[in-house]
């Protein structure tokens, strides 16, 4: 009875454990074993085998990671329909979009297979099997093993695991470690490279609500594409060829026309990308105030650049619309985030867990010689703040800052040839560099890359210990008296790349000098160089906090009941189960499950860049054309809310009802629990969908596509 009571209140005080059914971020290979009867009792009617299943068709063969893991979408008929986010298509929108043609703005629809658009780049992978090898992975590992070596027998089990699952498939294999190292799955995987634009809706509804909205609740967005997978005549995955074939899933999804209610079962899958619910007091702080804190200050200062660049025609609104949605979105985030950690409280109670851990390892010699000094060497990791601080702002402010300096980079494997005499290589590394102009140059525009320059490194010179200031600044404060714009204006006049032409001129006769002195190219390899001693410098204490992470997990699954605990995400397919519910973000208020199409247009407002709205949407709504996608109360659902545990990676996932069918798809979080990362707020934590129906409704009622619709299979 003591160690259940210490168990419990470990999990609470960590906010790891939530013994609602709403937590959790759970492997599918194993819901049969701790999953399913919980499930059930709130709704699911389906087994474990048609959930995952290696032997038989089941929902895991629907869910496919996009990207790589980037978002998650699902397969809704039998020739590879996908559906997933506006979002998580946006780049492929932006991509194909032109003055002459605005799919961001007009939308686009694929009438017929031969209009759909190939997206070079793109992939969907579908998960085939998952297994945990642990005991392969670890069976040479000893507890008095040095950490070097412990991880030199880890990697050769893992390779030799590989190795021996991959035989002569044309899988990808792949052994990933959980739980901070102290389990390892293997994960075979297929991943289809030939996907194509079948459908948009235009901005107006596919990102309604624009940065606004973001992470808001009550949402009235259409957030939602559709892509094709198409495969080789044999079915194998094959790059695009117009000889290609719409590909067969072993299992699609079917759509329900039923809509949900309050209290429904509602089930996510999909591929989220990083959570750390298993981090201290210390790790939290240091996100807080240098990670996040500093992608605040450096996003907020190129956002406005950008947005004011924008502003000045159509064109520009086209280049950098992508750039901008991906650069804000985690700006948001982070603000978010620290505000959800700090109303809520977080650290205080993080500390509180600790305290109960370091009681329960200091109980017994043997834990404490195991797990006593795990919490000790993690805050002593992150006592020391410079170079963590330069590490951050590097990242936002020089390495992700300013396009030109990573577009120089790219000419560093033509830099390395023109070193030598082989002719062949230098043609073959001018020809790749070339190859990029067209795509790189169509969304850049030099004047604004300019003032980002100029803003960012200013930004770096005045946060970062002089230690981790790059040599080339050097430079600006000697010539250029520290006029960081003047800097910039000389470089962007000097450099060959930020200029389509100049470029082309300088790969029809490369010349290493004219490399060697180019000031992008300069600044580029400088930058570089100060990364390396800054991850010289965090280098330092990683073995030793890698290993104390993994001695303090494993502890918590010692000391609790392990069967309890999850992974962190980490882009593998897990599946997240709750309820549809509304929630009480602060006193006095109630916010309901759902919002109708009279929300839409409450809030529309015309030729605004966020609630702007599209006629033709407000004309239906006032004739109240709904067709077949219309709620029993007479309106139009557009979004609900449900419990689910989802994170960034989760964008696009099915959200599926009890019988295994399609009812939303997942797209975002809402702001009062921008915490859940990193601690799991289970009354206020809700995952933000959009209704099958409104997606239904605006592809056949609104764009006339419904051919499309036909395509899939409709339960009523």
């Amino acid at each position: 009875m003591k160690n259940s009571l210490l168990a419990f209140l470990v999990l609470t005080l960590l906010l790891t454990i939530n013994v609602k059914a709403d937590e959790g971020m759970w492997l599918p290979s194993l819901v049969g074993k701790l999953n399913i009867r919980k499930m059930s009792s709130i709704g699911c009617k389906l087994t474990d085998e048609q959930i995952y299943s290696i032997n038989h068709s089941s929902l895991k063969d629907a869910v496919v990671a996009l990207d790589r893991g980037s978002c998650t979408a699902e397969i809704v008929s039998n020739d590879g329909l996908l559906l997933t986010n506006h979002h998580c298509g946006f780049d492929q929108i932006q991509a194909h979009s032109s003055v002459e043609h605005d799919y961001l703005k007009d939308g686009f629809w694929a009438m017929k297979r031969e209009d759909e658009l190939a997206n070079p780049g793109k992939t969907v992978t579908f998960l085939i099997s998952m297994e945990e090898v642990t005991d392969q992975v670890l069976k040479n590992v000893t507890d008095d093993m040095d950490d070097q070596t412990r991880s030199s027998k880890v990697r050769e089990a893992m390779g030799k695991i590989e190795k021996e699952a991959k035989g002569s498939t044309e899988f990808e294999i792949r052994v990933r470690s959980l739980f901070e190292a102290n389990k390892y799955y293997l994960f075979i995987s297929q991943t289809f490279k030939d996907v194509r634009l079948v459908g948009t809706p235009p901005q107006s509804i596919g990102k309604f609500g624009g940065e606004a909205d973001n992470w808001m609740w009550p949402r009235h967005t259409g957030d939602f594409s559709m892509f094709r997978v198409y495969c080789a005549p044999d079915g194998k995955p094959a790059e695009y060829s117009k000889q290609n074939v719409p590909y067969h899933p072993r299992h699609f999804l079917p759509v329900s026309l039923k809509g949900v209610v309050k209290n429904d079962f509602a089930m996510v899958m999909g591929y989220p990308g990083n959570t750390t619910r298993y981090r201290t007091s210390a790790e939290v702080q240091n996100t807080m105030d240098v990670v996040n804190e500093i992608r605040i200050t450096a996003r907020e200062a190129k956002l406005n650049i950008i947005r004011d660049y924008m502003a000045t025609s159509q064109k520009a609104r086209i280049q950098y619309a992508s750039k901008f949605a991906r650069s804000s979105n985690y700006y948001k985030y982070s603000i978010g985030q620290n505000k959800g950690l700090t109303d809520l409280n977080v650290i205080a109670r993080k500390l509180e867990g600790e305290k109960e851990f370091q009681k329960w390892a200091n109980s017994t010699p043997e834990r404490k010689a195991k797990y006593g000094g795990a919490l000790d060497t993690i805050n002593a990791a992150f006592k020391s703040k410079d170079e963590k601080i330069a590490d951050e702002y590097s990242r936002e402010s020089l390495l992700r800052g300013a396009e030109i300096f990573s577009f120089a980079a790219k000419s560093a494997s033509l830099f390395s040839a023109l070193k030598g005499t082989d002719d062949v290589k230098i043609k073959d590394a001018a020809s790749e560099l070339r190859s990029s102009l067209d795509l790189y140059f169509k969304d850049y525009d030099a004047s604004t890359d300019q003032k980002i320059v100029a803003t960012l490194l200013k930004i770096y010179s005045s946060k970062v210990n002089p230690k981790y200031i790059p040599g080339f600044f050097q430079v600006i404060q000697s010539k250029f008296k520290g006029d960081f714009e003047a800097y910039s204006k000389k470089l962007f006049t000097k450099t060959i790349f930020a200029d389509q032409a100049k470029m082309e001129a300088f790969l029809n006769n490369p010349s290493r000098k004219v490399i060697e002195k180019d000031m992008a190219f300069i600044a580029m390899r400088s930058i570089f160089e100060t990364q390396y001693a800054i991850m010289h410098d965090l280098s330092s204490s990683k073995a030793n906090l890698d290993k104390a992470r993994r001695l303090y997990v494993a502890g918590l699954m010692e000391m609790g009941n392990e069967k309890s605990f999850y992974p962190d995400a980490n882009s593998t397919m897990r599946l997240t189960y709750g309820i549809v519910d509304g929630y009480t973000p602060h006193d006095a208020t109630y916010f309901d499950y759902y919002t109708t199409l009279k929300g839409y247009t409450e809030k529309g407002i015309q030729g605004d860049a966020d609630f702007d709205f599209p006629q033709r949407l407000v004309d239906l709504y006032h004739a109240k054309d709904y067709g077949q996608y219309g709620d029993k109360d007479g309106t139009l659902h557009t979004c609900f809310t449900s419990n689910n545990d989802i994170t960034g990676g989760n964008s696009g996932s099915p959200v599926i009802n009890g019988s295994g069918e399609l009812i939303g798809i997942a797209f975002d979080g809402n702001w009062e629990a921008m915490s859940g990362d990193i601690a799991f707020e289970p009354e206020l934590q809700k995952c933000i969908c959009v209704d099958i129906r409104f997606v239904l409704w605006t592809i056949d009622k609104f764009a006339g596509a419904s051919h499309l619709v036909n395509e899939m299979k409709l339960v009523r």
